[in-house]
């Protein structure tokens, strides 16, 4: 062949890539049946208008180092928030650690106290499977975690950075092990098309109409992290326990309890449980509900939008969601989870796929 037809042969090859990136992709529609949903379940935000909390409180001679608030942003804060946490209280310190809570942030200060080479004892109300970490739809991006109104500046610098170093823990912890994977996810309208890179939004861009099955003019891709958020948490408090960490079923009725611990440093990581626990009336609860579908294997992408939000993870599809400031019952309502299955039963049959030749 020419030097002329290498050069022509090329410039098919291009434009053929290019018409087939520019055609609609057949993505699987979500099957957003009612008889498809295997589960219901609701969990307790632990939210704060102006942000999570973390600070120091002497408690006798003892120290507390709070750690908790993080509204639906726990788990794609958690590796982030804890190191800072962690910064706070151990310079000066030597001896055992005490970590209050089982949950994300608790998991993550506990692994990360050991890796600093400290042992850490556990104490917690509850352990996974049963803590609110587990109710997580597991999408690593926070999200429903501060008022705009009311968060400020100082500490939005500090969000940035939690969420950051988050990202690229989670990022080298990717595989079956964690229960972590990339997924391309499919936005509608949320966000703004970018040509400047972005970590929080790699490979953004807006997709054409006739470039999506998307019941919607305006529809941005990125790919970003999920996590399967029980494998994620049993695996951490395999790695704990592995490491010499101590795990003990506990609960703390006031300070006092927490004073008399054997441990002078304690990382407070009970969520929701500090605002009886320390008194932080800025607390509150915000319930969501989520609805998980059988396992749909083809499903190979995410998607939030009007209906809500779709991820699928091996453990089932899940649907949400509900944002429900005030509400103190961790139960799923039957109303509330019809609505959410029908909104995505509707949006989906709306499906429309017309691949190019």
């Amino acid at each position: 062949m020419t030097l002329s037809g290498l050069a022509l042969s090329g410039c098919a090859t291009t434009a053929a890539r290019r018409t087939a990136l520019s055609s609609a992709r057949c993505l699987s529609p979500v099957n957003a049946s009612p008889n498809r949903v295997i589960r219901t379940v609701a969990g307790l935000r632990p939210y704060r208008p102006s942000g999570y909390r973390v600070e120091a409180q002497p408690l006798g001679d003892r120290l507390v180092i709070h750690n908790y608030g993080h509204g639906g942003g726990g788990i794609s804060l958690c590796w982030g928030s804890s190191r800072e946490a962690i910064a706070l209280g151990l310079p000066g310190h030597s001896g055992p650690v005490a970590v209050i809570g089982a949950g994300a942030l608790g998991l993550t200060s506990a692994r990360l106290l050991q890796e600093a080479g400290y042992a850490v004892r556990i104490y917690a109300k509850a352990l996974p499977p049963n803590t609110t970490s587990n109710i997580a739809g597991g999408q690593i991006m926070p999200a429903s975690h501060y008022d705009p109104r009311v968060a400020t500046g100082e500490w939005l610098a500090r969000e940035r950075l939690a969420a950051d170093f988050t990202r690229r823990r989670m990022q080298i912890m990717v595989g079956d092990d964690y229960g972590i994977r990339w997924l391309p996810t499919y936005d509608e309208g949320r966000l703004r098309a970018s040509a400047e890179p972005d970590l929080a939004y790699p490979d953004r861009q807006a997709l054409p109409r006739d470039a999506h099955p998307f019941p919607s003019e305006n529809i941005l891709r990125y790919q970003t992290m999920y996590v399967e958020t029980g494998r994620f948490l049993a695996s951490l408090v395999r790695d704990i326990r592995i490491a010499g960490g101590s795990i003990a079923v506990r609960d703390f009725a006031d300070p006092g309890e927490l004073a008399a611990l054997p441990e002078r440093l304690i990382f407070n990581c009970t969520g929701l449980g500090s605002r009886a626990l320390f008194g932080d009336e800025e607390l509150e609860p915000v319930r969501g509900q989520l609805a998980i579908l059988i396992p749909q294997p083809e499903i190979d992408y995410a998607f939030t939008g009007r209906p809500g939000y779709m991820f699928p993870r091996p453990d089932g599809i899940v649907l949400g969601g509900t944002f429900e400031h005030g509400e103190w019952l961790a139960e799923p309502q039957p109303d509330d989870i019809a609505r959410i299955v029908e909104r995505h039963r509707a949006y989906f049959d709306q499906w429309r796929c017309t691949p190019q030749a």
